[in-house]
């Protein structure tokens, strides 16, 4: 097996990828109505070294796209493989870090590895998930029916999201942008104060998110955008538990609480 690292791009891009490139810095520049004196002068490097890299002569090091992408606020992967004159750059999620360095393993033919954060090394999550170093020590899978996208492995804790019992690992894909992430479905959360959580969200108030348990015994709270450091959509869980009839029992006193709370709330309404 050969391990490479990339973030989120392949650093040697080819001239498709050199002159979206180069588009895109310049209509960025352009957009927010900076000169490239000014531009250089924050980057570090002389007026004309960044000509260079605005029309496409001489391709940007792995140093300078990241002071680009840290100077624009988009990732890399974004200024090289994305016409940013289509995507609502205002709309993508504001995270730490990791917009702009996300570490995954790949193949010998360049294909996505599913790296497992196990129980074991859970903890040191928080502090490795931009260490490439930290994502090569993890265990890696490949789930080929899986779609586009990047996805990590992630283990469920408690019993707060039935059916998926503790020990289970949920199978996410990487959410770049707030505005992808869908009222009712479920998400791995990385955040600042809670660390690794597994919930369904909902967007009901400009940068906060309400997370929910499925298990009616632990109540919603909020997270503010600025808290999260990823955003993982819930896409396939891997588990050794066929209990059927327990899920089906689980998911009846659900329905019975439910059902006993909305007559609840329609009696308030009517006094």
């Amino acid at each position: 097996m050969i391990t490479n690292f990339i973030i989120f791009v392949v650093t040697n891009y080819n001239k498709m990828a050199m002159s979206l490139f180069s588009d895109n810095i310049r209509n960025l520049r352009v957009q927010q109505k900076i000169s490239q004196e000014k531009l250089a002068v924050s980057l570090g490097i002389t007026r004309g070294r960044y000509v260079k890299y605005e029309d496409g002569t001489s391709e940007a090091p792995y140093e300078i796209l990241k002071k680009i992408a840290h100077y624009y606020h988009i990732s890399i992967d974004l200024l090289l493989s994305v016409d940013v004159r289509k995507i609502p750059v205002d709309d993508l999620l504001q995270l730490e870090n990791n917009r702009l360095v996300l570490p995954i393993t790949v193949d010998k033919k360049g294909d996505n590895f599913i790296e497992v954060v196990t129980q074991k090394v859970k903890a040191g999550y928080l502090n490795g998930y931009a260490d490439p170093e930290y994502i090569e020590s993890l265990q890696q899978i490949s789930l080929p029916f899986l779609g586009s996208g990047k996805h990590r492995g992630f283990p469920v804790e408690g019993d707060s999201m039935p059916p998926h019992e503790d020990g289970s690992i949920i199978v996410g894909r990487y959410i770049e942008k707030l505005g992808e992430v869908m009222d009712g479905k479920t998400y791995i959360l990385i955040t600042k104060s809670e660390g690794m959580v597994y919930k369904r969200l909902n967007k009901n108030k400009k940068n906060i998110l309400v997370l929910e348990s499925d298990n009616i015994y632990y109540p919603p709270y909020e997270v503010k955008a600025s808290d999260i450091l990823e955003i993982w959509e819930y896409e396939c869980n891997i588990g050794r538990s066929d209990r059927k009839q327990e899920i089906s029992e689980a998911a009846s006193v659900k329905d019975m609480f439910l059902e006993l709370k909305r007559e609840i709330n329609d009696l308030k309404i009517k006094h």
